[in-house]
């Protein structure tokens, strides 16, 4: 079994035809299936009032869908959220007799340029994304500890915590020991569902539920990560390199608030350091967030301005 993640970026509700409605929150997910391959489609619902809506739907997903409807503000944040996470393939879909010229040099640089020209056709559309799963190899990492994000997650009576979420590398199994990261506290994976499906396993790239013991409810949040991957680290201080977008008008300061994306995570998070010297569009810094980060050596973050107006994304920082 194979699954793909796909971000569908557009009016609110055009992935309803893709697939079937699943989790709806602050994003909601439509399933496809077709044999023992799986379409993990995920929808920004409350975009663009919360910016955290679209880099929450895009930021796992491997492939994206990029519906224009018109040429505004909107469009470029989407164009450079996509760019920032580095989603490279994709279809855009151009509606109200615009023309390919007109977003051109919009997208010129950036990974949306090399998405796919698509018509207007949802059915046609379900069918690509089906012909792009059922295209992949196995998903990758078997053998590595697995970690999983968690989306959302709530209570079912007489079985206990269930989490969702996608295995974002490597692979985890039925009976795992896995950390709730930032806390210390230990679950044990009771049972793995994939798309309602019971499974012993799952790896890098698939949408799991997991049902959980050794945890309570209260034990859990979003954002937080379950593994057992000795090379996670949590922590409210992070430091690294940053490289803002070419549009950001100005050098970053000591004391903004920006908010930090990675994963499932999007945390407020305070300038303590920055060094400009050199190039101001890669400056050195060092935040400090509300609460802590969960990360691998050389995560790489989306970095937020909330008060940036139009412009909301204001680079991406590669931690050290």
């Amino acid at each position: 079994m194979t699954n793909l993640t796909v971000a569908v970026i557009g009016p609110e509700s055009y992935t309803e035809e893709l697939g079937k409605k699943g989790t709806s929150s602050d994003i909601t997910f439509y399933n496809l299936k077709r044999g023992p391959h799986t379409v993990t489609c995920i929808e920004p619902s409350r975009y663009p009032d919360r910016l955290s809506s679209l880099f929450l739907a895009v930021s796992l997903a491997s492939r994206a869908v990029l519906v224009v409807d018109e040429i505004s503000a909107a469009f470029g944040e989407c164009v450079i959220m996509l760019d920032s996470i580095g989603i490279k393939k994709g279809f855009i879909v151009l509606r109200n007799y615009l023309e390919p010229g007109q977003i051109a040099p919009l997208i010129q640089g950036t990974t949306v340029e090399a998405y796919q020209l698509i018509a207007d056709d949802r059915m046609a559309l379900r069918e690509l994304l089906l012909q792009e799963v059922e295209s992949l190899p196995g998903n990758g990492g078997r053998g590595k500890p697995g970690a999983v994000p968690i989306d959302h997650f709530y209570l079912v009576k007489g079985i206990g915590p269930v989490v969702l979420g996608e295995v974002v590398e490597g692979e985890i199994a039925r009976h795992d020991a896995l950390r709730v990261w930032p806390t210390k506290k230990v679950a044990q994976v009771r049972s793995i569902q994939k798309h309602d499906d019971d499974a012993q396993s799952a790896a890098s790239g698939d949408r799991v539920g997991l049902a959980l013991k050794g945890v309570e409810i209260e034990d859990l949040d979003r954002g937080y990560v379950l593994s057992a991957n000795p090379s996670l680290s949590s922590s409210n201080i992070f430091s690294g390199r940053a490289t803002l977008t070419r549009y950001w008008p100005a050098p970053l300061r000591e004391g903004m608030v920006l908010h930090a994306g990675h994963w499932m995570q999007f945390l407020a998070s305070r300038v303590a350091f920055v060094d400009n010297s050199g190039d101001w569009r890669r400056p050195r810094l060092t935040l400090k967030a509300e609460t802590e980060l969960v990360f691998l050596p050389g995560a790489r973050l989306v970095l937020h301005y909330l008060e940036g107006g139009k412009l909301r994304v204001a680079g991406t920082m590669v931690l050290e």
